[in-house]
């Protein structure tokens, strides 16, 4: 099917205070481009599931088989990020929930060569074969080089930005989750867990901290109520609290459908991207999502556009013109002080 958009051909805009009026994307004295020096461009993806069907579909067609039409987006920035909702061990002890997930180790290459360089680890399923599980995934993603944030041995490591250097840019990245099924769950004082955000003043700290490190920083972040494309109260409190402590980009997931965009005292908060490698269901909202292109200087301006992407069998592929530009219509209606326009640009609106 033909792209409806490209990642790199659309117009970029930048974001300016709500308090302003918005210029057009081209006339922005303070725009971003593509064409501009010293830029990093990020690549953000949903949530990433490597077990139950979509490893059985793996281990039938390759471990390859998720990323084979999209690996151009994920391979083409800088730097492309996702939510792995997924332990990656063959040990670890089953823990008392509804749903639980547990990917093989072989899985890890193969993402790896697909463009993935950072995960973030804070989710409602990492644990889903306790510590031992968790920590097990941590040594793999390391061991193929692909980078993580949001758990740790201790709250310290879970909390603590991971920070890369591109194009004269210095990148922290930090994950949060606000969805954490058992107490225990939590890391701690010599406990491992994830970051936890029902006390907001860790993760607060943490980007303060990052803020005063890094040329820029970008939250990732799993909250939300499932199948739901609005934020709930919480969701907004937490992302103008990140932003307030030093944020340039906060990006979430967890509800497994695509929500609205907001633009924020010059920020761009993505509340959810909904799945991007998941098992199939009934629900036709669960199947589509975007690739978030983010273009961001060390000004800490960023821009933002959007490629449609629909999931069927654990197989993303961009949409075709007529349904991308519907969904395009659909996130727009729900999104804040910010619009959709039809090559995939998002523009601030007043």
């Amino acid at each position: 099917m033909a792209p409806s958009v490209s990642p790199t051909d659309a117009v970029q805009a930048t974001v300016i205070p709500s308090s302003e009026p918005s210029p057009s994307p081209t006339s922005s004295p303070n725009a971003v481009t593509a064409e501009d020096p010293n830029l990093i461009h990020m690549a953000f993806v949903g949530d990433i599931l490597l077990a139950s069907g979509v490893e059985t579909l793996m281990k039938q067609n390759g471990f390859d088989y998720p990323y084979k039409d999209v690996k151009e987006l994920l391979l083409k920035p800088d730097l492309t990020i996702g939510n792995l909702e997924t332990p990656v061990t063959d040990r670890g002890e089953l823990q008392l929930k509804e749903y639980n997930y547990r990917s093989s180790p072989l899985a890890l290459p193969a993402l790896k060569e697909a463009g993935l360089d950072l995960v973030n680890l804070a989710n409602n399923h990492i644990m889903d074969y306790g510590s031992e599980g968790m920590l097990d995934t941590m040594d793999h993603l390391d061991n193929v080089g692909i980078k993580r944030v949001g758990a740790g041995h201790d709250a310290k490591e879970a909390f603590e930005s991971v920070i890369i250097e591109k194009n004269g840019m210095k990148i922290a990245f930090l994950g949060f989750s606000r969805v954490v099924p058992e107490a225990s769950w939590k890391a701690g004082v010599k406990h491992p867990g994830v970051a936890d955000t029902y006390d907001y003043r860790a993760p607060v700290l943490a980007i303060e901290k990052a803020r005063a490190e890094a040329d820029l920083v970008v939250v990732i972040t799993h909250w939300g109520v499932e199948r739901t494309d609005t934020p709930v109260a919480y969701q907004t409190e937490l992302a103008h609290l990140f932003i307030d402590a030093g944020a340039d980009l906060v990006v979430g997931g967890h509800p497994h459908v695509l929500q609205g965009v907001e633009a924020y005292k010059g920020k761009w908060i993505a509340y959810s991207l909904g799945n991007f490698i998941f098992t199939t269901n009934s629900v036709k909202e669960t199947l589509e999502t975007f690739v978030l292109n983010a273009t961001c200087s060390k000004e800490r301006q960023c821009t933002l556009n959007v490629v449609p992407i629909k999931t069927v069998y654990a197989k993303p592929a961009i949409m075709d013109v007529e349904t991308g530009q519907a969904l395009f219509e659909r996130i727009s209606a729900v999104s804040y002080h910010a619009e959709i326009q039809p090559d995939g640009q998002i523009i601030e609106k007043p």
